[in-house]
């Protein structure tokens, strides 16, 4: 079974994420959209299908990388959530209970030996 495909996104906190979306704005070029974030859109060698990268900061004081309490959490692409999930839990790794379908896919999460939340995301059908 295949399993990480690539980087679906990354995110991170911030003590002031306004300033720091605007500092990688000015700085680096990145276009921050007003939901926190942007999308690098890409396509594959491989498979001409386009696929998407988020990058994005949020809140120090968020909690959508709990239990985590690092300051960062990284999204990647996989092929078959549910099988991935089942072999995760099967090697003994701390798999959340949680899973979420939605139109941007399926999503998933497990935690690292060092406790970092990590989302597992299977993307539509033909993205």
């Amino acid at each position: 079974m295949k399993r990480v495909t690539g980087i679906g996104g990354i995110f991170f906190k911030a003590k002031d994420p306004v300033a720091l979306r605007a500092w990688y704005e000015q700085h680096l070029g990145i276009d921050v959209q007003e939901w926190g974030g942007t999308a690098f859109r890409w396509a594959d060698d491989a498979d001409p299908t386009q696929g998407t990268t988020i990058w994005s900061i949020g809140a120090a004081d968020g909690d959508s990388f709990a239990p985590s309490h690092s300051s960062f959490m990284v999204n990647y692409r996989v092929e078959d959530l549910a099988a991935l999930l089942r072999a995760l839990r099967s090697e003994g790794c701390q798999v959340l209970e949680k899973t979420d379908d939605s139109e941007y896919g399926k999503f998933g999460w497990v935690i690292d030996p060092e406790g970092n939340k990590v989302e597992l995301w299977q993307p539509p059908s033909g993205q």
